[in-house]
């Protein structure tokens, strides 16, 4: 099946944690092979990262680090930039190419 949210769309979370959901934010990267999107400001996760020497002879500087985590994308839904409604997206093809559409106001996403 093919993936219809994309780096740079602005997405809802619709199910998950109870922290996360609700939330909107911003897609960072997608994980095409694990189905899987990273979300902006959702799905925060901490790592106690040591001390590490680099072969430069840097040090990485010990702490918690918080990082966005990746969540599944069926988790998401698409946030409509003419409505501002999460919405289910459809392909819509003509002469110029496929282009996604918004399933509640019918408006051209791309």
């Amino acid at each position: 099946m093919r993936i219809k949210i994309r780096k740079g769309d602005t997405v809802e979370v619709i199910s998950g944690r109870l922290v996360d959901k609700g939330k909107r934010g911003e897609v960072i990267n997608v994980l095409i092979d694990d189905r899987r999107v990273v979300v902006q400001g959702v799905n925060i996760r901490t790592k106690h990262q040591r001390q590490v020497q680099t072969q430069a002879g840097r040090n990485v500087n010990p702490g918690r680090i918080q990082f966005e985590g990746p969540m599944d994308i069926s988790n998401v839904m698409l946030v409509c930039p003419k409505c501002s409604e999460a919405t289910r997206v459809g392909v819509q093809r003509n002469e110029e190419g496929a282009h996604r559409v918004c399933k509640n106001c019918e408006a051209l996403i791309d």
